[in-house]
């Protein structure tokens, strides 16, 4: 299988991104609601196509991560964080999800950042295996943070120095 080809989002992606978005939603990685019509749009004013990375195999986009900063706050402008990562259903096992994680530590790092971090929900084992497989490690966790389909989820806070 070949591997991924991996780019800095345009704004033509807008639509590509958004379905991919809305078919991979999912509890085991999304604290936010199920999306319903009418659809937000997928780039906005906190996060526009700069902040993406996309995955493309074939010439299809087949994932996303989002990277953007923790806060806007100047004391903070060393950390970078992803905040959203997908992957088409169709393209997992094929290293599209390690691709995107790696391609945004050497973008990261680009950006001059010092620190990587991202949040993932304690039941998302192998979201936690390919991080922790990266050189994240676990920084802190918020016991039963989340309420999804009935059960409480910790909230795991993850890191890498870059």
């Amino acid at each position: 299988m070949p591997l991924p080809f991996i780019r800095v989002a345009t704004s033509d992606d807008e639509d590509a991104l958004a379905r991919l978005d809305r078919a991979t939603w999912s509890t085991l990685h999304s604290v936010q609601e199920r999306p319903r019509q009418p659809y937000k749009p997928f780039f906005d004013d906190r996060f526009g196509p700069g902040d993406h990375l996309v995955a493309e195999l074939g010439g299809d986009v087949v994932g996303y991560l989002r990277l953007g900063r923790p806060t806007s706050l100047d004391c903070n402008a060393h950390v970078r964080q992803i905040q959203g990562l997908a992957v088409a259903e169709e393209a997992r096992g094929a290293g599209v999800a390690r691709a995107l994680v790696r391609a945004a530590l050497e973008e990261a790092r680009s950006r001059g950042a010092r620190r990587l971090t991202l949040r993932v929900l304690g039941h998302n084992t192998p979201a936690r295996k390919l991080y922790e497989s990266e050189g994240f490690v676990v920084e802190g966790v918020l016991p039963e943070e989340f309420l999804l389909d009935g059960a409480y989820v910790d909230d795991v806070l993850m890191g890498v120095h870059l």
